[in-house]
């Protein structure tokens, strides 16, 4: 791709861009905004400053990033930042703010997909390879692991945690922890069963998939994890649990996995 910027695009002095990135009509880019090799940014968006951006990402028109804090008590000359891997997708309307500590971040993994009119809040942490449908909306100090896939108009209450390959059906509103490699929804939500497609996806099929199986039904039931034969995903599934958790669990639906 050839560097691209166009006449009408406007980036102050002190913005860093790398090579090869393009600039769409009447683009923003403050300075003190870094912004990776072969990215593009469409035309209307804006990458305000504190903000990092890795290689080869993808702003459509009109995405924000690095605007300041939803927080009414938060100091806009607080020096704090919004850092995105590589490879991303931010579609139409997205949005993602910097984090409220001074020398923190709000972070983004590399590889994700969010779509129209999504946003990500302050203190916010978002894992590798996650999509987020139109408008979702994820609250302040929210952390969102690896490969999970948020419906559309999913809301989550701030300090909330959505673990690793689980998959959160549409409309749902959060406002407990979501367990690692499930399937969540309704209201209340409320676990259902393995995110079974996503985990087929993964790879992770076979003995991993039936320890995972087992470990599910154990927790419907409150039960010890304890006697399963120890793999990867239940180690992290382990150290999930064990995190000492600000907003509690979501529950179970009485059905058989």
């Amino acid at each position: 791709m050839t560097a691209s910027i166009h006449p009408t695009a406007f980036i102050e002095t002190g913005a860093m861009l790398g090579e090869n990135v393009s600039v769409g009509p009447f683009a923003v880019i403050e300075a003190g905004a870094v912004i990776g090799a072969n990215s593009r940014i469409g035309a209307h968006a804006v990458v305000h400053a504190h903000v990092k951006i890795g290689d080869g990402n993808v702003l459509h028109p009109h995405a924000v990033l690095g605007g300041l804090p939803q927080d009414l008590g938060f100091d806009a000359q607080t020096e704090s930042w919004l850092e995105i891997g590589d490879n991303n997708v931010f579609r139409e309307g997205f949005t993602a703010h910097r984090a409220t500590v001074a020398g923190s971040a709000t972070r983004i993994g590399s590889g994700c997909y969010f779509m129209n009119n999504s946003h990500v809040a302050h203190d916010c942490a978002v894992g590798d390879k996650t999509i987020f449908a139109n408008n979702v909306a994820i609250g302040g100090h929210v952390e969102v692991g690896h490969n999970v896939f948020m419906g559309g108009a999913v809301v989550v209450h701030q300090f909330c945690r959505i673990g690793a390959y689980a998959i959160v059906q549409g409309t749902t509103g959060i406002n407990m922890d979501v367990i690692p490699f499930m399937l969540i929804g309704g209201r209340p939500a409320k676990h259902y069963r393995l995110n079974i497609v996503g985990l087929r996806r993964a790879g992770i099929v076979g003995e991993n998939y039936k320890v995972l199986s087992a470990a599910f039904r154990l927790l419907k039931n409150k039960k010890s994890l304890e006697e399963l034969q120890s793999t990867e995903e239940l180690q992290y599934l382990r150290r999930w649990l064990a995190v000492d958790s600000k907003r509690g669990l979501h529950g179970f639906i009485d059905v058989t996995n």
